[in-house]
């Protein structure tokens, strides 16, 4: 008999698949790649999509009994291209979600992207030599945003060891040291549903990163008449705990008496927080002691920008906090990245006591699962009333919006291009100011340049409402592998993204960034998913060059990247001036709503609109932790 998630997914697939097959070659504004060839959806993907999975039991191969355990594990997709065959056909027919796109980069940041806005466990797949090595820039940058990724790929035969067997001889292990928290070559066929319970039990336990396995073909073909022939085979129970570090009764006490005080007390409230889903307990913390929450971390919006207690858009604020607690933290900053007084004091919540006063000295540490802090804290902290710090919180976040009301005005006098104020106002009053509820739409804050604008604009209300694209490690291109992941995750309704399920996402990039993952628009094509995409074209990097090497850091001007999106079964938006744009944002929104056909927005900058002096503002600088947050 079906299960009920099973129903799910097939009835999401139904209606993004069967019923607009065909129809996308007359999507209005999707052109044909010429008169008598539209581009057209071929029946083969919806009829595969729909086919029934086929759960495999004893006798069984390797690979089969590694995608059971996924299956048993909650693996909530599977983002891959082809090769390493065995492996993600075992996972696709156990039922678990998969996508396949056009490189293994892009799907390993849509796998990424996908884990960040629902805090589920993805999987990223490619083929030995080049599928893997194309995955190693998005795997280091899921590691900077400790991600808990699972990297899947196959590799050379054991028989191949220590020789140059093939063009596809690669170690895998040694590239990913660094990159990952645990990682393993599969080398004895009869362990691998041990070092898969390995696997999960690195994934789901302390603080994440990525877990890197690889599969010679020994393994994943191995072969099992039945669990005798498996070393550990135990169910989930006997091979890992859901128990999390629980706080020191005394150490909570000691804290609420520091907050107790404290004037103007203020939680940094970063990844852990989002992971642990403790939204609701830092929630009750912060409103029973006034205590203002700033949010830092790959994701936004597990404490509302439109509580009168949020900090993330108040920046001015951060220099008067007293007591700062970092919950979560996992990637810390060093003394002078974040905009504190130096007389603060400083608090780490954190489930690994071998972090906890690294790179930044502490005044006190609580080492605990961060709900589990939260929830201990709420109980004993005492209730009290901080008008006047609530009353700086609101006066810092009014400046904050009067300056982005300015650099709005400013921008609206560019006549001969579209400036990135203009892009960021008119986008947050849609999204928030408009007729959609403003908790709807999940964005990818993605680019360079342009996110030191539209970042200041954007707003969560709701967990995992924007995903921080090039968060800590600063990616060039993973925007468009970001928003396909993230709109899968919206599309099938995981964890937070529940209640919005099927609803359009938003993702940004610049021209260089679409460069590296454009070809995903034709991802987003073949999946129906409804993505309207933003490009910043100012016609160069966002770094620029000076003389004789200026040539290195300029593109051909005026490219179209809409034409390219069209040209993948897209839409397509050229916007050349400021009040054309929210008209093309609002036209690309409600087809993407009605019809799941994706847009590229492409907007026309210039490059000159970086240089302070001749266009101001000009390139803004960062504002840490909050809206603006690149790092931690």
């Amino acid at each position: 008999m079906e299960n009920r998630d099973e129903r799910s997914r097939r009835a999401f697939i139904n209606r993004s698949m069967l019923t607009a097959a065909g129809a996308l070659g007359a999507a209005k504004g999707v052109k044909a790649a010429t008169s008598d060839r539209p581009i057209r959806l071929p029946d083969a993907i919806p009829t595969a999509l729909n086919a029934a999975p086929k759960p495999a039991n004893f006798p069984m191969r390797g690979a089969q009994v590694f995608a059971k355990v996924c299956k048993n594990e909650g693996l909530a997709a599977l983002f891959c291209c082809p090769g390493n065959y065995d492996v993600i056909n075992s996972i696709c027919e156990e039922g678990i979600p998969c996508f396949g796109g056009r490189t293994e980069g892009s799907m390993c940041s849509a796998a990424d992207g996908f884990i960040r806005v629902t805090g589920e466990i993805a999987a990223c797949s490619g083929t030995e030599g080049p599928g893997f090595t194309n995955m190693i820039m998005n795997i280091a940058a899921a590691n900077a945003a400790r991600t808990p990724l699972l990297v899947l790929a196959s590799n050379k035969r054991m028989a191949e060891d220590d020789t140059e067997m093939g063009i596809q001889t690669a170690y895998q292990q040694p590239t990913t040291e660094g990159m990952r928290k645990y990682g393993k070559r599969l080398i004895d066929p009869n362990r691998i549903y041990e070092y898969a319970a390995y696997a999960f039990r690195q994934l789901k336990t302390g603080v994440p990163r990525p877990v890197h396995l690889d599969f010679p073909a020994e393994v994943y073909g191995a072969k099992f008449k039945d669990p005798s022939e498996l070393r550990f085979y135990f169910e989930q129970a006997r091979y890992k705990t859901d128990a999390k570090p629980f706080p020191d009764p005394k150490r909570v006490r000691e804290l609420a008496e520091m907050i107790q005080k404290s004037q103007r007390p203020m939680i940094v409230a970063s990844t852990g927080v989002f992971y642990s889903r403790a939204w609701d307990a830092l929630k009750e913390v912060a409103e029973k002691a006034d205590i203002a929450v700033v949010e830092s971390g790959v994701s936004r919006g597990h404490f509302s920008d439109g509580h009168r207690l949020s900090a993330s858009a108040s920046p001015g604020a951060l220099m008067s906090a007293d007591l700062v607690i970092f919950i979560g933290q996992y990637s810390m900053p060093n003394v002078g990245e974040y905009h504190f007084s130096p007389d603060a004091r400083y608090v780490r919540i954190d489930p690994d006591p071998g972090d906890v006063g690294r790179n930044m000295p502490i005044d006190f540490g609580i080492i605990s699962c961060e709900k589990a802090a939260l929830e201990a804290l709420a109980q004993a902290v005492p209730s009290m009333r901080r008008e006047a710090w609530v009353a700086e919180l609101a006066a810092e976040r009014k400046k904050f919006e009067d300056e982005n009301a300015e650099y709005y005005k400013i921008g609206l006098g560019y006549k001969d291009a579209v400036h990135p104020a203009v892009i960021a106002q008119q986008l947050s009053d849609f999204l928030y100011r408009g007729d959609l509820p403003k908790e709807q739409t999940t964005v990818v804050a993605g680019g360079y340049g342009i996110a030191r604008y539209t970042r200041r604009y954007l707003r969560a209300y709701r967990p995992g409402q924007i995903c921080n694209g090039a968060y800590q490690y600063g990616a060039i291109g993973p925007d468009c592998g970001y928003s396909f992941g993230v709109s899968a995750a919206v599309q099938l309704g995981i964890g937070p993204q529940a209640p919005y399920k099927g609803a359009p996402i938003v993702g940004i990039t610049g021209d260089a960034g679409f460069a590296y993952s454009g070809m995903e628009v034709e991802t987003m094509s073949k999946y129906k998913m409804p993505v309207v995409l933003i490009v910043y074209n100012n016609n160069a990097w966002g770094i620029q060059g000076s003389g004789k090497a200026k040539h290195m850091y300029l593109f051909q001007e005026n490219l179209r990247y809409d034409k390219m999106g069209e040209a993948l079964g897209a839409r397509g938006e050229y916007v050349t001036r400021s009040e054309d744009f929210l008209p093309a944002l609002k036209r690309s929104y409600d087809i993407a709503a009605k019809e799941r056909v994706s847009t590229v927005i492409n907007c026309q900058g210039k490059i000159e609109f970086w240089q302070r002096t001749q266009y101001p503002p000009g390139f803004l600088g960062k504002v840490e932790p909050g809206c603006m947050a690149y790092d931690h």
